[in-house]
């Protein structure tokens, strides 16, 4: 059996992801111990609440480390939310910048759209050779946030998946090599989302 860590770094919601990958089939440790984190088939990166508090609970277990430990190896890592938003090069919240982990270009910013926070369900628009929307390209997937990456350079080996609000374009999710990342809970997001995770879990 795939096994797959959820990374515990002090962000909420990680019984639910675990509950979610488990139900694809992977056996789910919940643990920061850092040798179990980077040798793991998968890496589950969580994400609840403000970017510069996950930032801080992501560098004190050493966090970017192992997203890069991974990366550089070729290891499956999915992260979710905040987790999505801390990959990128840094987020503004209340005018407060905060460096993230720097793996890609985009800033994290408030979005541009009347009612916020953007809660819901909502539709998204699937890169066209996505593996991780595969058979799911048309369903609709559970956001909970006000702030996102609204622009991100296209290269060749990036699949960048979009959705909007409020008439404001941002980033759903990313696929680049063995690291993909949603900005919505693929755990909350029901049959769709369990499917997504499956497709995730299959790459293991």
């Amino acid at each position: 059996m795939r096994t797959v860590v959820v990374l515990d770094y002090g962000s909420g919601n990680i019984r639910s992801a675990q509950r979610a990958v488990a139900r694809a089939g992977a056996q789910v440790a919940v643990t920061a111990d850092r040798q179990l984190a980077t040798e793991a088939d998968g890496l589950v990166v969580p994400g609840v609440g403000a970017f510069a508090a996950c930032m801080t609970g992501l560098t004190a277990v050493g966090g970017p480390d192992i997203i890069a430990e991974r990366r550089k190896g070729g290891k499956p890592t999915l992260a979710i939310c905040v987790g999505h938003q801390v990959l990128f090069m840094a987020g503004i919240e209340h005018g407060l910048r905060t460096e993230g982990c720097g793996i890609w270009p985009g800033l994290v910013e408030q979005l541009h759209a009347e009612r916020l926070p953007h809660m819901g369900w909502n539709t998204i628009e699937a890169a066209g050779s996505s593996r991780l929307f595969a058979g799911v390209e048309a369903e609709h997937f559970y956001f909970v946030h006000s702030y996102a990456v609204r622009r991100l350079p296209t290269a060749p080996y990036r699949q960048i998946t979009w959705a909007e609000h409020g008439g404001d374009r941002f980033v759903a999710a990313v696929e680049e090599g063995p690291l993909w990342s949603t900005q919505f809970h693929p755990e909350k997001s029901g049959d769709a989302g369990a499917r997504l995770i499956a497709n995730w879990v299959e790459t293991l």
